[in-house]
């Protein structure tokens, strides 16, 4: 008996130390745990040799994390939606150069590349932007769904739109970065803030939009196309579309510099690109467009097959290289600008609403003219496009701030001071102009 004893706590004891003898790898990401708590558990299921640990973190938390941990990094993979926050730790050297054994994937998504060309990240899903709907909620405000971010601008939707700041999301970011490569710099950002200017809030994380349509806070939300097809599998009752301008971009996997597993790391990217992992994008809780074609014969109803709807993000062809390259400009001025005077944006353009309301038939010049004043002074940019490619100009912004008191660069913060001043004094006008003009 004392022999069998010793037996079964020395298996006991062997098995404990199996599991505790499972490699661990470290996975820095943005994506919820919806999604990534499904993803470990299939991985580890093909993998039981390997423990994969999740350090969730925004977007652009995580670049910075990764580049503050590199002298003595503790992380093995990164992997987020964002491919420009891949561009900037790939020219930061904080990526490292891989070839999985990966097989069936094209070369292209669209018109845009799958994989770094320099084997530093791979497109592991597809990605498209557009706008989330409450059916229920539409239909209580009598309002209509909006398909065109134009829609998003009109005054009935006014106090009915989330959205997440760019310098809170990557997702978020490439979203902003569409629109303004889609429409021009000066008019996207007008865009921009027409939009705001209808914002019921501005959420922390990117997947507060999808949750805040999901309950009825808002109506309608910016973001990321899984996060409405997800939604709408787990039974909320909502819809989503393309807008004309957006695009589609792969989201990305890649493996840090100097990571402590790399070999882990490459098997983990390795199964997110085989076709059983590609399967597992199927799940209600993910429901991401995957990049291998062949799949998609057992892919959910309803799920928008890319490879054969040419028409999703034809439209932009997205420059990584540009977004990039001002990755922290736009963050800044999204916030400066809409974010931390959000309330004083929504005056103003509530005003111009009112007043061209008020004044819809035009024969009033004087009115007209005061209302093409604010919207003008509402329109106005702090910067020109060629500034925020300007590499100089680009190296005063170092980060992004989560909240509008946190501590930046003395340079930067004294540019987003003179912005703000702009910005606010521009609103106040505005507002002022607007109520004059409805006056008449």
């Amino acid at each position: 008996m004392k022999k069998l004893l010793t037996s079964s706590v020395a298996a006991l004891g062997l098995m404990a130390g199996g599991a505790l003898a499972a490699e661990k790898i470290v996975v820095v990401t943005s994506f919820p745990e919806e999604m990534t708590a499904v993803i470990e558990k299939a991985f580890e299921t093909a993998h039981p040799d390997y423990d994969i640990e999740i350090l969730n973190k925004s977007t652009s938390s995580g670049v910075k994390y990764i580049q503050e941990i590199a002298s003595a990094n503790t992380a093995d993979i990164f992997w987020a939606s964002a491919p420009d926050a891949f561009e900037v730790l790939k020219g930061d050297g904080k990526l490292a150069k891989i070839a999985p054994n990966a097989t069936g994937i094209p070369d292209m998504i669209g018109s845009y590349p799958m994989n770094d060309a320099d084997g530093h990240y791979y497109g592991f899903a597809a990605s498209g932007y557009g706008i989330m709907w409450n059916t229920r909620y539409v239909e209580a405000n009598g309002l209509e769904p909006a398909k065109e971010w134009a829609d998003l601008e009109k005054p009935e939707y006014h106090g009915h739109v989330g959205m997440s700041a760019p310098s809170r999301s990557g997702t978020t970011h490439l979203t902003v970065e569409t629109v303004l490569q889609g429409e021009g710099w000066d008019k996207g950002w007008a865009d921009w803030k027409w939009m705001g200017g209808n914002f019921a809030s501005v959420t922390e994380r990117s997947f507060g939009v999808p949750d805040g349509v999901n309950t009825g806070s808002f109506g309608f939300g910016i973001v990321i196309d899984f996060f409405a097809f997800s939604s709408k599998a787990s039974g909320f009752p909502v819809e989503f579309a393309y807008p004309t301008v957006t695009a589609l971009v792969p989201a990305n996997v890649g493996v840090i510099a100097n990571a402590p597993n790399e070999k882990g790391a490459v098997t983990f990217v390795e199964y997110l690109l085989s076709p059983e992992g590609q399967k597992v994008l199927f799940d209600p809780a993910i429901m991401r467009l995957p990049v291998n074609p062949e799949v998609y014969a057992e892919a959910p109803e309803g799920l928008p097959n890319p490879f054969e709807d040419k028409s999703i993000g034809a439209a932009v062809k997205f420059d990584v290289d540009k977004s990039g390259a001002r990755y922290y400009v736009v963050s800044s001025l999204f916030d400066v600008m809409i974010t931390y005077r959000l309330e004083d944006l929504k005056a103003a353009v509530k005003a111009v609403q009112e007043a061209e309301a008020k004044h819809a038939d035009g024969s009033n010049a004087e009115a007209k003219a005061l209302i093409d004043e604010a919207r003008a002074l509402i329109e106005a940019m702090p910067i020109t496009e060629e500034q925020s490619l300007d590499p100089a100009f680009n190296a005063a912004f170092t980060a992004v701030r989560k909240e509008a008191g946190d501590a930046v660069e003395a340079r930067q913060a004294e540019i987003e001071q003179q912005w703000d001043a702009m910005v606010t004094e521009n609103y106040r006008k505005a507002k002022d102009l607007a109520e004059k003009a409805a006056a008449l």
